[in-house]
């Protein structure tokens, strides 16, 4: 294998008890938004939360990841996935990309399909800019059924 491509997950707060199992089991397996690093080596050098709206964790963490070596920092699929979808999350893409130079992606494992049926049912993604904002995510019917 090459290079290790080094990378940060930054979680919503809401879920800030969440141990990654769904994000960790992605990149180990390469789905969702870790399709991306298929036949790479990956490295975790940060896992934290943004500290709650409006995101005051995320000048720090941001630093302190680039600072780990992270080449790239996923925004977590429940950034996308909660009710309601992060406010910040553009502001908090933009920011991070801009101020530390670094690589940021949308999303962390595929969706869940519960999460999927009621997004449905709410309209929540129903305008057009949703579509590549979850692309990464969105997976097959069984795959995200397997992220219940």
């Amino acid at each position: 294998m090459g290079d290790v491509k080094k990378i940060g997950i930054i979680i919503c707060d809401r879920y800030r008890r969440c141990a990654g199992g769904k994000c960790l089991r992605a990149m180990q397996n390469r789905e969702g938004a870790f399709t991306q690093y298929a036949g790479e080596e990956v490295e975790l050098v940060g896992y934290t939360t943004c500290e709650g709206c409006p995101g005051g964790n995320i000048e720090y963490t941001g630093e302190e990841m680039v600072k780990n070596g992270a080449q790239v920092i996923h925004l977590a699929t429940g950034l996308l996935v909660g009710y309601p979808p992060c406010p910040y999350i553009d502001t908090f893409k933009d920011f991070l990309e801009k101020r530390y130079g670094v690589q940021v992606v949308l999303g962390t494992h595929p969706i869940p399909e519960k999460y999927l049926e009621m997004h449905s049912q709410l309209g929540t993604w129903d305008e057009p800019e949703w579509e590549s904002k979850l692309a990464e995510v969105m997976a097959d019917e069984d795959t995200r059924k397997a992220y219940n």
